[in-house]
């Protein structure tokens, strides 16, 4: 089998989220790791991930503007095969623990031929949740 296999019905949602601006919350399943988030067009992502760098020193501000640049790319790409998969507000769970990182709004790239399977929804963690 090959390394780049990847699931069509996944790579499916991927493109959809990329040409039509949809989202889709979804739970991953990566070498053993559960990745749990909103599925985001890479447009999304790249300019989520620049606004963390707009206020910043010149280099920061550079870094921001490559990355609004790159969204804009993929956009302009967006016949083509999807190689990644983007999220929002992710939370990364590693064995039986509380996910990593816990708090913020955390965005997540990952190839799509590592996603091992998902599923549709997000993990929610519950305020009393008892062990």
């Amino acid at each position: 089998m090959s390394s780049e296999a990847k699931d069509s019905i996944l790579e499916f949602f991927v493109q959809a989220a990329n040409k039509h601006d949809f989202t889709l919350d979804v739970t991953l399943n990566v070498k053993g790791s559960v990745i749990s988030g909103t599925l985001v067009s890479a447009k999304d992502y790249f300019d989520a991930l620049s606004e963390n760098f707009e206020d910043g020193s010149d280099v920061a501000q550079r870094l921001s503007e490559e990355l609004v640049k790159a969204g804009e790319t993929v956009e302009e790409n967006s016949n083509t095969e999807a190689n990644f998969i983007h999220l929002k507000n992710t939370k990364v769970y590693c064995g039986d623990s509380k996910p990593t990182p816990s708090k913020g709004k955390i965005l997540w790239r990952g190839k799509l031929s590592e996603v091992d399977g998902f599923f549709l929804g997000k993990i929610s963690e519950s305020k009393n949740s008892s062990k």
